[in-house]
Order: C-alpha cells, then structure tokens, then sequence
C-alpha cells in the first residue's frame, strides 16, 4: 500500500507567526496531532506536533505570546505519496517522529501518522 492510501490530505497548516495557543486550538478543533508550518523565507515546510505544544507548556511558556516559528522542527523530513507505508514507517522511525510531511514536488499535499499507518495494518491483519 503507498502512502497516498493513507495519508490525510485535507492538512492543517499555518504561518510561523501564529502563536502556540493559535496552533494548539486549531489542532483540537480539527482532531490532529500535528499542524504543517508554511514559510516563504524557509527552504522547506515545517512542522508543530502535539510535543512540541506540551514542551511549551511543561516549559511555562506564554503560549500567547510564543510563536509556532519558535516551536516548531524547521525543514520537516519529507515523504513522497508514492512511498510504500515501510518506507515511510522506517523514515519515521529512524527520525524518531510520529508524523511524515508528504510532498509532492514542493507542495505539501498531505500528512501520514503513526495512527494511519497502524489502523492500515490492523484493518489488513483482521481482513
């Protein structure tokens, strides 16, 4: 199965000078883990996970006045739609992250999970 099965295509993305508490909400209200980062003045996409939200509250950070560009990990590893889901779960697992920014050519066209992938081999295994 290729990452383009699996990956959620509608993505949340925001710009770096959204505050944390911006992109936390926007992350609970649309039920992700995980919100893309988009900066003309960067190389590449960026990303805000849930982590990084939680690093900043642990931290006793302003999350009013902290901005996404201050949290995030810039120039987020990037997968290709037509990745298999090992290829990408290798990726994730050699980086050491839950989330994979999907690309094509410079467009971020969607997000894979950790979740997508387990809940793809789950279904596979029951059916």
């Amino acid at each position: 199965m290729l990452v383009r099965d699996v990956m959620t295509s509608a993505v949340l993305t925001v710009g770096p000078a959204h505050t944390v508490r911006q992109v936390a909400q926007q992350m609970a209200r649309r039920h992700v883990g995980a919100a893309v980062v988009l900066d003309p003045d960067s190389d590449g996409p960026g990303i805000l996970t849930e982590r990084d939200v939680l690093e900043a509250v642990a931290g006793g950070q302003d999350l009013d006045q902290e901005l996404a560009s201050d949290h995030l990990t810039p120039d987020a590893v990037v997968g290709e739609p037509d990745w298999d889901l090992d290829r990408a779960a290798s990726a994730m697992v050699a980086g050491g992250f839950r989330h994979l920014v999907i690309c094509e050519r410079d467009e971020v066209v969607g997000v894979l999970s950790v979740r997508d992938i387990v809940r793809v081999w789950s279904e596979a295994r029951k059916g």
